[in-house]
């Protein structure tokens, strides 16, 4: 058991190590008289703080994500079938070596999918700005996809509605 827990955790420093500037750095060339609303979100160990989001159509938000936790987490904008196959990608690549996944540009990719993402490590304090689809009626959510977060309760609906 000691083994597992010294893997796992060697496992989340190796993705901390590896996160590129783009997927820790998620301030995007936005101006700031672009951004409609900046949102303020705080993640624990296995929680986000607001639990649930609503976003206008085309709305550009600025979302600062602060990481008042002990342990890594990310936050991650997609669909939910998106938000399943980054999961497991995340839980076969923790699997099968390490837990290294590339975090090299500002998004996650699953296939055809792109996803805005930020890493934040405990303690950090990060930026990642977002415009919303011009449509309504968009049911997305925000999640930390590293193994057994998003079980644990790091997830929430960010709907998009007039």
């Amino acid at each position: 058991m000691r083994q597992l827990l010294l893997a796992i955790t060697l496992g989340l420093t190796a993705t901390a190590a590896l996160a590129g500037p783009g997927h820790d750095g998620g301030e995007q060339d936005i101006p700031e008289s672009e951004i409609d609303r900046t949102i303020e979100v705080k993640a624990g160990d296995l929680w986000f703080k607001p639990d649930d989001l609503s976003i206008a159509p085309g709305e550009t938000v600025k979302f600062v994500i602060e990481n008042i936790g002990q342990i890594e987490h990310e936050f991650v904008i997609g669909a939910a079938d998106e938000q399943q196959e980054h999961r497991e990608m995340m839980q076969d690549m923790a699997s099968s070596d390490g837990g290294h996944h590339d975090m090299s540009a500002d998004h996650h990719s699953t296939g055809d999918n792109v996803m805005p993402a930020v890493t934040v490590a405990s303690g950090e304090t990060k930026t990642l700005v977002w415009t919303a689809p011009d449509t309504a009626n968009h049911d997305l959510i925000y999640a930390c996809n590293i193994p057994g977060h998003f079980e644990g309760g790091m997830h929430g609906e960010l709907n998009v509605k007039d």
